[in-house]
Protein backbone atom coordinates (compact mmCIF):
# COMPACT_ATOMS: atom_id res chain seq x y z
CA UNK A 1 0.00 0.00 0.00
CA UNK A 2 1.48 3.34 -1.07
CA UNK A 3 1.55 6.27 1.29
CA UNK A 4 -0.43 9.24 0.00
CA UNK A 5 0.00 12.41 2.08
CA UNK A 6 -2.95 14.65 2.84
CA UNK A 7 -2.76 17.97 1.03
CA UNK A 8 -3.83 21.01 3.02
CA UNK A 9 -4.97 24.18 1.31
CA UNK A 10 -2.67 27.20 1.50
CA UNK A 11 -5.10 28.83 3.96
CA UNK A 12 -5.04 25.73 6.19
CA UNK A 13 -1.22 25.69 6.15
CA UNK A 14 -1.16 29.35 7.23
CA UNK A 15 -3.61 28.62 10.04
CA UNK A 16 -1.74 25.51 11.23
CA UNK A 17 1.48 27.53 11.47
CA UNK A 18 -0.33 30.43 13.15
CA UNK A 19 -2.20 28.25 15.66
CA UNK A 20 1.04 26.43 16.52
CA UNK A 21 2.63 29.80 17.31
CA UNK A 22 4.98 30.19 14.36
CA UNK A 23 5.37 33.56 12.63
CA UNK A 24 4.68 34.05 8.93
CA UNK A 25 6.63 31.55 6.84
CA UNK A 26 7.11 33.72 3.76
CA UNK A 27 9.54 32.08 1.36
CA UNK A 28 11.15 30.04 4.14
CA UNK A 29 14.48 31.90 4.00
CA UNK A 30 16.44 32.05 7.26
CA UNK A 31 16.37 35.59 8.60
CA UNK A 32 18.71 36.92 11.28
CA UNK A 33 18.33 36.65 14.29
CA UNK A 34 16.07 33.59 14.13
CA UNK A 35 18.03 30.73 12.49
CA UNK A 36 17.57 28.65 15.66
CA UNK A 37 13.86 28.45 14.96
CA UNK A 38 14.38 26.91 11.52
CA UNK A 39 14.85 23.44 13.02
CA UNK A 40 11.43 23.71 14.68
CA UNK A 41 9.93 25.24 11.54
CA UNK A 42 11.36 22.45 9.42
CA UNK A 43 9.93 19.84 11.78
CA UNK A 44 6.50 21.47 11.53
CA UNK A 45 6.73 21.78 7.75
CA UNK A 46 7.81 18.18 7.39
CA UNK A 47 4.91 16.98 9.54
CA UNK A 48 2.25 18.94 7.68
CA UNK A 49 3.65 18.05 4.26
CA UNK A 50 3.95 14.32 5.11
CA UNK A 51 0.83 13.60 7.14
CA UNK A 52 -1.44 10.69 6.30
CA UNK A 53 -4.89 11.11 4.79
CA UNK A 54 -6.66 10.09 8.01
CA UNK A 55 -4.45 12.23 10.25
CA UNK A 56 -4.92 15.29 8.07
CA UNK A 57 -8.54 14.89 7.09
CA UNK A 58 -9.91 13.63 10.37
CA UNK A 59 -7.66 14.83 13.18
CA UNK A 60 -6.00 18.06 12.02
CA UNK A 61 -9.14 19.35 10.30
CA UNK A 62 -11.10 18.66 13.51
CA UNK A 63 -8.55 20.71 15.44
CA UNK A 64 -8.79 23.51 12.87
CA UNK A 65 -12.60 23.55 13.01
CA UNK A 66 -12.56 23.78 16.81
CA UNK A 67 -9.80 26.39 16.81
CA UNK A 68 -11.70 28.61 14.35
CA UNK A 69 -14.75 28.46 16.63
CA UNK A 70 -12.75 29.19 19.78
CA UNK A 71 -10.76 31.98 18.15
CA UNK A 72 -13.90 33.67 16.83
CA UNK A 73 -15.52 33.55 20.28
CA UNK A 74 -12.73 35.57 21.92
CA UNK A 75 -13.51 38.97 20.32
CA UNK A 76 -17.20 38.64 21.21
CA UNK A 77 -16.34 38.85 24.90
CA UNK A 78 -16.26 42.61 24.36
CA UNK A 79 -20.06 42.45 23.95
CA UNK A 80 -20.36 41.99 27.73
CA UNK A 81 -17.60 44.25 29.01
CA UNK A 82 -20.10 46.92 30.02
CA UNK A 83 -22.21 44.55 32.16
CA UNK A 84 -21.09 43.55 35.61
CA UNK A 85 -24.42 42.23 36.84
CA UNK A 86 -27.90 42.09 35.33
CA UNK A 87 -30.84 40.68 37.28
CA UNK A 88 -29.73 37.26 38.53
CA UNK A 89 -27.16 36.91 35.75
CA UNK A 90 -23.64 38.06 36.52
CA UNK A 91 -21.01 38.36 33.82
CA UNK A 92 -17.90 36.22 34.22
CA UNK A 93 -15.21 38.84 34.74
CA UNK A 94 -12.62 36.30 33.57
CA UNK A 95 -14.48 35.34 30.38
CA UNK A 96 -11.79 36.51 27.98
CA UNK A 97 -9.00 34.97 30.05
CA UNK A 98 -10.98 31.70 30.25
CA UNK A 99 -11.56 31.72 26.49
CA UNK A 100 -7.89 32.52 25.82
CA UNK A 101 -6.83 29.59 28.02
CA UNK A 102 -9.26 27.23 26.30
CA UNK A 103 -8.08 28.41 22.87
CA UNK A 104 -4.42 27.98 23.86
CA UNK A 105 -5.09 24.50 25.26
CA UNK A 106 -6.47 23.43 21.88
CA UNK A 107 -3.50 25.06 20.12
CA UNK A 108 -1.18 23.08 22.41
CA UNK A 109 -3.07 19.87 21.58
CA UNK A 110 -2.52 20.52 17.88
CA UNK A 111 1.22 21.04 18.48
CA UNK A 112 1.37 17.83 20.52
CA UNK A 113 -0.43 15.86 17.84
CA UNK A 114 1.93 17.17 15.18
CA UNK A 115 4.90 16.40 17.44
CA UNK A 116 6.32 19.93 17.41
CA UNK A 117 6.96 22.40 20.22
CA UNK A 118 4.77 25.49 20.36
CA UNK A 119 6.37 28.26 18.33
CA UNK A 120 7.82 31.53 19.60
CA UNK A 121 4.51 33.37 19.09
CA UNK A 122 2.50 30.90 21.14
CA UNK A 123 0.37 32.66 23.71
CA UNK A 124 0.63 36.09 22.16
CA UNK A 125 4.35 36.69 22.53
CA UNK A 126 5.92 38.83 19.83
CA UNK A 127 9.26 38.31 18.17
CA UNK A 128 9.17 41.42 16.03
CA UNK A 129 12.41 42.19 14.22
CA UNK A 130 13.43 45.80 14.59
CA UNK A 131 16.07 47.06 12.17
Amino acid sequence: MAFIPYTFTDAQLVDIRRFCGYPAYGDGAVVFPYPWIMRQYLALEYRIQHISQNEGLVVVNTYLTNLYTLENAIPTTSDNLDTDQAAVWKHNANEQLDRDRLFDSWRRRLCNFLGVPPGPNFGGASNALVV
